[in-house]
């Protein structure tokens, strides 16, 4: 895993204003991501403060050895993510140096972008798009509203439950949420009907980007998996719950879930996250030990990250009266029962080949406790128990003009906090 080096230094500084207090981006972050101005053609930026540094330009002007140049220089981010750490690493290590050295400042203002002034895109090629399951909190909160005596099913605690999505309909933070149509069909009716989603909803996972790849038929040990991730966004997996009641059994989501997934546009990448490493948490007694193929020692030391994420709820009324967001959760990624690097080696256990750029979901993040709940199934009960948002409206599942807001920070002692950026939508009535 990568170590803590002089770019995570708490102490350190940019030369680029406000970048030192901003609360997501400043220096020892660094996320990359892909931009466009004015309608000109996309480029890799990284974000320092409210300004995106142009990595295109940064290499054209010649700030970066010809392998760097050539990585930075193409108009999506697969090329980065499949670079070797190492090779990651000394690009992290040279923006740190170029924007916390003033001797730098006049070359490299001109190739600074308010971020106002920028519209985000969508920072890879996403090949496929994988959604585990690994909040066990989620599984257990929504598993007693099915079977309240026994809510886990027997495989839970072996093996990394996932199952395939759809990458076509993944969008950037901002992109509106069209309200699915599907069949849907409630217990005293003897058919299904077709119409437009009722019990439209959220979940909070954060997502995983696939660095270097494996070739078909081969596997990723668990040893070496973490060295496969090249970084992380926030990721809002949206659900149609009334049409996945009908539809998952018996082969699981559909219709369901591809309609659209949201993700923050900027990667937080391994290296930028190494301060942030924690121990997986002990499994409760009478838990099985995973499998030799998904343990791992050092992996089970500072495999887990220590990430805060929250989510908000804004309804239309609230925007048109100038009301802030109210907060629906607040959890930790620690709440995840399996580890990233378990999700990549059993991924790859049978020999299907990962790609730079693929994505993967972790699955809704939930605590125990209803203050960290990652879904409007989990907070409303199933639908029973409605929540009252500060205008006086209720709110069992989403309304057409709802905007959901999920932000992310890293945290830990004796380090700056980084932040990932908000991962946004706002539903819009179904056609």
């Amino acid at each position: 895993m990568t170590m803590i080096d002089a770019t995570h230094d708490p102490a350190l500084t940019s030369w680029v204003d406000g970048a030192d207090a901003h609360p997501d981006f400043p220096i020892q972050n660094l996320p990359f991501g892909v931009f466009s101005v004015s309608g000109a053609e996309a480029r890799i930026g990284v974000a320092i403060g409210d300004q995106i540094l142009d990595m295109h330009a940064a290499a054209q002007a010649g700030l970066f050895d010809a392998a760097a140049a050539d990585l930075l220089s193409a108009p999506l981010l697969n090329d980065v993510l499949g670079a070797t750490p190492e090779q990651r690493l000394a690009v992290r290590r040279k923006v740190s140096s170029l924007l916390s050295d003033p001797a730098h400042q006049t070359t490299l203002m001109p190739l600074l972008h308010p971020a106002k002034e920028c519209t985000m895109q969508l920072p890879a090629r996403i090949g496929d798009y994988t959604d585990f399951y690994t909040g066990i909190h989620h599984a257990n909160n929504i598993g007693k509203q099915f079977r309240p005596e026994n809510p886990l099913l027997p495989n839970y605690k072996y093996v990394p439950i996932g199952y395939h999505g759809r990458s076509s309909s993944i969008r950037v933070s901002g992109a509106p949420v069209r309200r699915p149509s599907g069949q849907t069909k409630s217990a005293p009716e003897n058919a299904p009907q077709f119409g437009p989603c009722r019990r439209l909803d959220y979940e909070l996972e954060l997502g995983v980007w696939v660095g270097q790849s494996n070739r078909l038929g081969e596997t990723i040990p668990i040893s070496t998996a973490d060295q496969h991730i090249a970084g992380y966004c926030l990721l809002n997996d949206w659900s149609a719950r009334d049409i996945q009641a009908w539809e998952y059994q018996p082969l699981g989501p559909f219709l369901a879930k591809n309609f659209l997934t949201t993700i923050s546009p900027w990667i937080v990448t391994s290296e930028a996250l190494a301060p942030f490493r924690v121990a997986q948490p002990r499994r409760v007694d009478g838990d099985p030990q995973p499998l030799p193929y998904l343990f791992d020692a050092e992996d089970q030391r500072r495999g887990a990250l220590s990430i805060t994420i929250e989510t908000y709820l804004r309804s239309a009324r609230m925007r048109h009266d100038t009301i802030a967001p109210m907060r629906l959760s607040r959890g930790s990624a620690t709440n995840m029962y399996w580890t990233p690097a378990q999700m990549v080696a059993h991924h790859t256990s049978n020999g299907c080949d990962l790609n730079p750029g693929d994505l993967l979901g972790t699955g809704t993040i939930s605590t125990p406790e209803p203050g960290g709940y990652g879904s409007l199934m989990e907070i409303s009960a199933g639908g029973t128990v409605p929540l009252k948002l500060p205008t006086g409206e209720a709110r069992a599942f989403l309304e057409d003009g709802d905007e959901v807001i999920m932000t992310a920070r890293a945290e830990a002692s004796g380090f700056r906090t980084i932040g990932f950026g908000a991962c946004t939508g706002i539903v819009v009535p179904a056609l």
